[in-house]
């Protein structure tokens, strides 16, 4: 399972068969959130809307080792979503998602269309009037590109909150802080440097927003730091891994409760394949389906409404 025999099923070559290649090969572009400043008055907001211990995450723990997970892309199998190691497989689960970020992983899909997605919003209301009457202006012409502003303007726009801000214009601060950790933390894409205005109904009604660190490494020496984990990973056992990290009871003292209800447990034990990393014995898991037509959805063939086209 080495070298140029690592394919997907649709035959398209693993990224592992070109290591031999480009033996250095080093994610760089990773998009952050620009230190947008995480203002006190704004935190009731997040916290309402479920989404401050991201915000504590990418403000104050958030590190990237971008050679470290340049290292475990390459063991990634797009087929299984796991990642084949030494001793077998493992992946990020959604009890990851749920202990590390704080979300939710049951309830509500927040998603939607990148095309005339206006229509689906407030009975067709245009979208730009919608974005003038939620942050108070329209960004200017420049920074603006189809239905994307770029990062420079809300950064620059809404860094610094008014020490005699007015309640609406810290909810305001809140939206645009939302907005911006949408499109950096959890919904990144190819652009790097614009956030779409798709999440306007997410971010016009806080209220029912619930319902669903700012380090940056040196770029000298990545690309020996990248060999490196290569050959760590290599070397890993069944015996090195911690397969329960979040059993121990100092772990659990700071989860947030609601995370370990039996509503979300119940969905993240529902993959076959992370059997040991919930306390249980590996069986034999089900074939691999072939769903490369899934990895191709980028919501940008039609207007379809996501969260209403995926809801069963």
């Amino acid at each position: 399972m080495a070298g140029r025999t690592l394919y997907r099923l649709n035959g398209v070559t693993h990224i592992a068969g070109s290591i031999g290649d480009e033996p250095t090969r080093c994610i760089y572009s990773v998009r952050r959130q620009q230190n947008m400043p995480m203002h006190e008055r704004i935190i009731p907001y997040l916290e309402r809307v479920g989404l401050y211990h991201l915000a504590r995450l990418n403000s104050q723990w958030f590190w990237l080792d971008e050679p470290l997970v340049s290292a475990f892309v390459e063991r990634w199998r797009p087929e299984t979503h796991t990642f084949h190691m030494p001793f077998g497989e493992c992946t990020v689960t959604l009890q990851d998602v749920a202990f590390q970020l704080g979300l939710p992983v049951d309830g509500e899909a927040v998603s939607g269309c990148l095309g005339e997605f206006e229509k689906y919003m407030e009975g067709g209301r245009p979208a730009w009037e919608w974005f003038e009457d939620l942050f108070g202006e329209r960004p200017p012409p420049n920074k603006v590109k189809q239905m994307t502003v770029h990062f420079t303007w809300f950064h620059e726009r809404f860094r610094v909150l008014p020490p005699d801000a007015s309640e609406e214009t810290v909810r305001i601060y809140a939206r645009a802080y939302i907005m911006m950790l949408l499109s950096t933390q959890l919904f990144g894409d190819k652009s790097a440097n614009r956030v779409h205005i798709r999440w306007l109904p997410f971010v016009a009604n806080l209220d029912d927003m619930g319902r669903w660190s700012a380090y940056l490494p040196l770029n000298d020496g990545k690309e020996q730091r990248v060999i490196r984990y290569r050959l760590a990973l290599d070397r890993l056992t069944a015996r090195d891994i911690v397969w329960e990290p979040y059993s121990a009871l100092d772990v659990l003292a700071v989860v947030h409760p609601e995370i370990l209800t039996e509503e979300h447990s119940r969905i993240w034990r529902a993959v076959d394949r992370v059997v040991p990393q919930l306390g249980g014995v590996q069986h034999i898991p089900e074939d691999a389906l072939n769903v490369d037509w899934l990895h191709a959805k980028d919501e940008r063939e039609g207007d379809r409404w996501f969260p209403h086209y995926y809801q069963v």
